[in-house]
């Protein structure tokens, strides 16, 4: 049976588009098939999935290659990229450990979202990082209830509310002064975003929560929800965004060991001059 690989690529970026061309060469070369993404169609079986871009690109992929069952494998060429593997020098080397399946593979925990709406049937997406709940006037400010476990918590107008998986703590939660979770705490995080309210705080919330946004009647604007920057919905006033743990997970490969820390530390640049460890010399993070 052929074993085939999805490549999803950031095909805008120049050098995301060459390192294209070479996966698909040295895709064929190992004996495994490239499937590109304008050429995929749902039910394809798949071995894995190679990303070629930034983190936008993964999420784009994630979406994909949902209910396949295969882990998706990134190499950078944006900017952070908290979700990417490796970089972009490496692309042969990534698509022989596929080809040897020399990788592990770590479950990423997502959230499922259900958005009531007058006058309309309740929906349902997903996001492995996060869903926003924004407003729609950037001129005014959107009011909300925000809810926990069924149970209103704080009331105020805002920009925005984010809600996140702990994968999502370091992408839009992070920009809105929300904290760092590492990604194998089963938890979500909920920040809202330039709130006027005396208690508006960064929450974190177990797995079995459910975290509950509505825009009240008062609101002056309506909303705007979008799903990892992919997925857009209008939210009139009066509507409810619901968001708990998702069913199922996102797979990614990873080729290193090396823990989430160090991966703070290479993507933000963070000094860590001085630190000794276990022993008396100095020692480095890389």
């Amino acid at each position: 049976m052929t074993r085939t690989v999805l490549v999803v690529a950031h095909l805008r970026h120049p050098d995301a588009a060459a390192a294209t061309e070479i996966a698909a060469r040295t895709l064929s070369e190992v004996g495994m098939r490239a499937v590109m993404e304008d050429d995929f169609e749902y039910g394809t079986e798949l071995e894995a999935v190679l990303v070629l871009g930034g983190d936008g690109t993964i999420l784009r992929a994630a979406e994909l290659a949902r209910g396949t069952g295969a882990p998706l494998l990134g190499v950078n060429f944006g900017h952070v990229g908290f979700l990417a593997e490796t970089g972009r020098e490496q692309v042969d080397e990534v698509v022989r450990r596929i080809a040897e399946r020399d990788y592990t593979v770590e479950e990423r925990g997502t959230i499922e979202i259900t958005v009531h709406r007058p006058g309309a049937p309740p929906v349902t997406d997903w996001a492995l990082n996060e869903v926003a709940v924004e407003k729609s006037d950037r001129t005014r400010m959107v009011a909300v209830v925000v809810e926990v476990d069924g149970r209103p918590l704080s009331s105020f107008g805002c920009d925005g509310i984010v809600m996140s998986t702990s994968t999502g703590s370091t992408a839009h939660a992070f920009s809105a002064g929300g904290p760092v979770v590492w990604p194998d705490l089963d938890a979500m995080v909920l920040v809202p975003i330039s709130a006027h309210a005396l208690f508006a705080r960064p929450l974190v919330v177990g797995p079995r929560s459910v975290l509950a946004v509505e825009i009240v009647r008062r609101s002056t604007s309506s909303g705007l929800m979008c799903c990892d920057g992919q997925r857009r919905t209008d939210l009139p006033v009066g509507s409810r965004v619901e968001v708990r743990r998702g069913p199922e997970p996102v797979l990614l490969a990873r080729l290193s060991p090396a823990p989430f820390t160090d991966r703070l530390v290479s993507r933000f640049s963070l000094p860590v001059a001085g630190w000794k460890g276990w022993s008396d010399e100095p020692g480095s993070v890389t």
